[in-house]
């Protein structure tokens, strides 16, 4: 194990689960691993199966994996797993992804999640579980998509106790390295963004948000810019890319379909926005994610 030198060329992935879902599980069955280092707001629970000699980075930690591994990734946490030196033709990897309010802080108060609110906060800086753990939990993880509604939310609240209470966990990256602190407790900004959520798909213009929580343009510039890191209209091209990438994934429509069904009136600027945040066009993301995603 080594420590991670700092990466300049990381990804912020704007992941395709909506606030609407639960949470999302993507299995695949792949020869290597080719996304780049990348962190994202959501909470990652990723699964590897015969991949011995892969690399992971999680944070500032570094380093080559065993054939199987069961890793927790906090919000805003760096990581990424790479090819290295494995040679597997035939690499599974199960990936669940939550949002990090998922579970509410006064519920994760009550005595009996005590150990599930523990395990957050050790994902700031990732958690690897130990091959004892993976063996027990492996069997539930490959079939959770199997599940429906309510029973798979419960099986996945089940799957995160277990994990919580399981023995040899241990912490990855000596700090949680995050590449940005985002802080949505403002109502304000709440209720921002749930208008944007809601009519991404029309058009939005600064005026209209920034009437709707009672402030003047300027003021409501510099404060999403504050509290979120980003200008206004990033973070509504983010919201619109987030649901184009679902609908990449999840439907057959046309790329520029898509484009302009989330909000984007010029396909050219859609594309190029696409490539800056995602690193690749519309049509090479839907290739690369050749597997089942299932939104619960």
């Amino acid at each position: 194990m080594m420590r991670a030198a700092i990466h300049t060329n990381i990804l912020r992935e704007i992941t395709p689960l909506t606030q609407s879902d639960c949470f999302m599980i993507f299995a695949r069955t792949k020869q290597q691993f080719d996304f780049p280092l990348h962190y994202h707001e959501e909470f990652e629970l990723n699964l590897i199966l015969n991949a011995k000699g892969a690399q992971r980075i999680v944070g500032d930690h570094i380093d080559t994996i065993e054939a199987e591994e069961l890793v927790l990734v906090g919000p805003n946490l760096t990581h990424g797993w790479f090819t290295h030196e494995c040679r597997s033709p035939e690499i599974t990897e199960i990936t669940i992804q939550f949002h990090k309010d998922l579970f509410d802080d006064k519920l994760l108060r009550k005595n009996q999640l005590s150990f599930m609110r523990s395990m957050f906060e050790k994902a700031a800086n990732g958690i690897l579980f130990s091959p004892e753990t993976i063996r027990q939990l492996t069997p539930r993880l490959l079939t959770l998509n199997q599940q429906t509604g309510f029973d798979s939310v419960l099986e996945l609240m089940s799957i995160l106790h277990d994990l919580s209470i399981s023995r040899n966990m241990r912490t990855l990256s000596d700090t949680t390295f995050h590449k940005g602190q985002f802080n949505y407790n403002s109502r304000r900004i709440e209720k921002a963004f749930e208008y944007m959520n809601n009519n991404y798909d029309k058009p939005i213009s600064l005026t209209d948000v920034a009437r709707l929580v009672n402030m003047t343009e300027v003021s409501f510039s510099r404060f999403i810019k504050k509290c979120t890191g980003n200008t206004f209209i990033d973070s509504l091209n983010e919201i619109r890319l987030g649901h184009a990438c679902r609908m990449l994934v999840n439907t057959t429509q046309a790329v520029a379909e898509i484009s302009y069904s989330c909000g984007f009136n010029n396909i050219s600027n859609f594309n190029r926005l696409f490539k800056k945040k995602k690193g690749c066009t519309p049509k090479a993301f839907r290739e690369s994610l050749s597997g089942t995603r299932t939104f619960i």
